[in-house]
């Protein structure tokens, strides 16, 4: 499992985040959409949602580096501080269990709004991917 060797000393290969402050934001930000963790709607783009929905879920294309995070989900600013390493991976990983086990009812995503279960799965995979690759995981 690509989470287990995530170390605390790996290095990202762009943005300001450490590998244990990724850990705890991918944490956080699996708690919104199960309800646990609120989320700012994010402004509007001058995509339409549908459009940018399908663009973030489905264009053969990884995500873009540096785009900005929510503050709730932000450990620069208010999401969770990072405190001990192991037991620090251990919670993200009982929380994507629990959110993989999860059919619902959804929070709404801040930028697309209403999603349903496989949007949701969609979203998680593709969200960790983009966090993992960032220490080269």
């Amino acid at each position: 499992m690509r989470i287990a060797r995530v170390g605390p000393t790996d290095v990202g290969l762009w943005g300001s985040m450490t590998a244990h402050q990724m850990l705890c934001h991918l944490r956080d930000s699996f708690g919104c959409p199960l309800g646990q963790r609120p989320a700012t709607p994010a402004k509007k783009s001058r995509i339409p949602v549908p459009v940018f929905k399908w663009l973030a879920l489905s264009f053969p294309r990884k995500w873009p580096k540096g785009v900005p995070t929510m503050p709730e989900i932000d450990q620069h600013i208010g999401g969770t501080r990072p405190a001990e390493f192991a037991a620090d991976q251990a919670a993200l990983l009982a929380k994507l269990d629990e959110f993989a086990r999860s059919a619902g009812p959804w929070a709404p995503h801040p930028m697309f709004g209403a999603m349903t279960t496989a949007e949701w799965m969609r979203w998680g995979y593709l969200h960790s991917d983009h966090h993992l690759r960032q220490f080269g995981r």
